[in-house]
């Protein structure tokens, strides 16, 4: 269930970012929702610190861009959160293709790929799920993720991806629509709840 929205503090981030206590402040508010952010998407726990304190740092070249008018400053820090982590996202992508044109596949023995094959195997009910998901269009999957997974209101999440709340609805609806008639329902079973509700069933 999700909890009531804090208010944020005076004078928002431009304000944090001018005093050293009310950026600690800001800090200290925010940064465990921003940690569980990177952590539902990245495995690695070095990258994870380091991600968070990049948001944070964004921060200090972004303040200028809040507008209260748009949305809470937790919406606005979310939007940032999705930048950092897309430029990770692009960072590991490029340097997995440089890794696979400079090195060979590694040999599998018979037992290697049996084993493998069975693991393959196991995972495809999750293998559909993601694929599910994966077939989105980009708009709708964002909205999907941030309310589902990161338990945005409908509105926290129109204004992280700067769009108007009318148009997060829209494509909320679709993304559910379209997990109800693509998805095999039973692919979804290993992820809990959430995208039960994610397409409307029960919880």
């Amino acid at each position: 269930m999700k909890g009531v929205r804090v208010e944020g503090i005076r004078g928002g981030p431009q304000a944090a970012v001018r005093d050293p206590e009310l950026f600690e402040e800001f800090y200290r508010r925010h940064v465990d929702a921003m940690t569980s952010f990177v952590a539902r998407r990245v495995a690695d726990p070095h990258t994870v610190a380091d991600l968070t304190a990049e948001i944070f740092l964004a921060v200090l070249d972004s303040a200028h861009t809040y507008r209260p008018g748009r949305g809470s400053e937790t919406a606005w820090l979310y939007g940032i959160a999705r930048n950092v982590v897309a430029g990770e996202y692009r960072r590991v992508a490029r340097e997995t293709a440089r890794d696979r044109r400079i090195s060979g596949r590694r040999l599998l023995e018979p037992d290697d790929i049996a084993r493998l094959e069975d693991k393959l195997d196991a995972e495809s009910p999750g293998r559909r799920a993601l694929a599910a998901l994966a077939l989105l269009p980009e708009g709708e999957r964002a909205v999907l993720e941030l309310i589902v997974v990161d338990q945005l209101t409908v509105g926290e999440a129109a204004a992280a991806l700067g769009i108007r709340q009318v148009t997060a609805r829209v494509r909320l609806h679709r993304a559910r629509k379209s997990l109800l008639g693509e998805a095999d329902p039973a692919a979804l079973d290993p992820y809990g709840t959430s995208l039960r509700y994610a397409t409307g069933g029960e919880a």
